[in-house]
């Protein structure tokens, strides 16, 4: 596990825009039994989430349609929480970083780390707002 210095900024980038940091498996239970839409962000400490990932997660949700609820949790910091969510993101290999939009409880759109890795944060932005307008 990463200590908690190391990470605060990076998680601060996606708290500041509103997303809520989650770090217990029930907590992530209770976000995505939620009906509506919810976007999940699987945070890392790598540096395609630093660069990519969250660059894009931040600038998507400043569309004018967007989730109903934005939450996020930390691999390699709230392990039990990632694994949980990575539960509902299944038939999907784990990923760090990661997106996932869900509909009613329902994941409707996935964005893997390979989807992320090496490509312009505005590129998966826009792959985001695609998916809001869709399903938002």
């Amino acid at each position: 596990m990463y200590p908690d210095y190391l990470v605060a900024p990076m998680r601060k980038e996606l708290t500041d825009v509103g997303f809520e940091d989650l770090t217990s498996p029930e907590e992530v239970e209770t976000a995505l039994s939620h009906d509506g839409s919810v976007l999940v962000v699987i945070n890392s400490v790598c540096g395609c989430a630093a660069s990519n990932a969250r660059p894009a997660a931040k600038v998507a949700v400043q569309n004018e349609k967007r989730p109903d609820k934005i939450i996020t949790v930390f691999a390699g910091v709230a392990t039990e929480a990632v694994e949980k969510a990575r539960s509902y993101m299944q038939p999907y290999p784990p990923s760090s970083p990661a997106m996932a939009l869900f509909k009613d409880g329902k994941l409707v759109h996935m964005i893997e780390r390979h989807n992320i890795e090496g490509k312009p944060a505005q590129m998966i932005a826009d792959n985001l707002v695609a998916a809001f307008d869709e399903y938002c």
